[in-house]
């Protein structure tokens, strides 16, 4: 027996292939290695300290990474929360007679929060959305509002639908404080310190701080297919 031909026969893995399909598998290769190389780089890009690299090339970083890999955490200064941040919505109703109504504050992350006491396996959604939704728009607006550009207007149309959506789904679970037709929406953060454990000696205060955002209209394609055809 020819031993030769019986290992090119149990030969695997791209040595098996034909020689085109041998060229084919490594360029294949080669791509996939080359984007992940290029991935990795730019995530630790984006997350390193600002450097020569990152001000030359700051823009094309962004661009890779956002939004899909966007990162909320510093590889070399980790910065754990510290506050508590919630986010209130209330409403402007028109209800059937013309007359306009305001609804009180609404706190959509108690409502998360009550969703995901006490789940093994809670959401990510309820756990981060309403919270990095609020970090979008203050790191794309200045302290009047202003809107920093593309991004600062996409994070405007985010919340917004973020609030007319849980708004409608509330409405839908016959809340009697949405009882008319939705005009527009405001937000508010409200940030709670974390109070100091009893063994500390600090005396940080705990009164919380609240940032109002500017009332947005709201129009038929800020609420979802169900409710959009209204």
């Amino acid at each position: 027996m020819d031993t030769h031909v019986d290992e090119d026969r149990n030969a695997a893995g791209i040595l098996a292939l034909s020689l085109p399909y041998q060229v084919v598998a490594a360029v294949a290769l080669a791509v996939v290695g080359v984007l992940a190389c290029v991935h990795l780089t730019m995530v630790f890009l984006h997350v390193a300290p600002t450097n020569t690299l990152t001000e030359r090339h700051g823009r094309a970083v962004d661009d890779w990474i956002y939004p899909e890999f966007e990162q909320n955490w510093k590889l070399f200064a980790p910065n754990p929360l510290q506050q508590n941040v919630s986010v209130e919505v209330r409403a402007e109703l028109a209800t059937a007679g013309g007359a306009r109504t305001t609804t009180g504050w609404i706190d959509l992350t108690a409502q998360d929060a009550r969703a995901i006491r006490h789940q093994p396996f809670p959401s990510h959604t309820q756990q981060n959305q309403l919270r990095r939704a609020v970090d979008f728009y203050l790191g794309s607006h200045s302290d009047e509002d202003t809107p920093e550009g593309p991004r600062g207007r996409l994070s405007e149309e985010y919340m917004r639908r973020i609030a007319v959506l849980r708004l409608d789904r509330l409405a839908a679970q016959g809340d009697r404080r949405l009882g008319g037709d939705l005009r527009r929406v405001q937000l508010r953060s409200v940030t709670r310190p974390v109070p100091a454990p009893a063994w500390s000696t600090g005396t940080a205060t705990t009164a919380p701080s609240y940032r109002d955002f500017p009332w947005w209209p709201v129009s038929r394609t800020d609420h979802g297919p169900a409710e959009g055809v209204r």
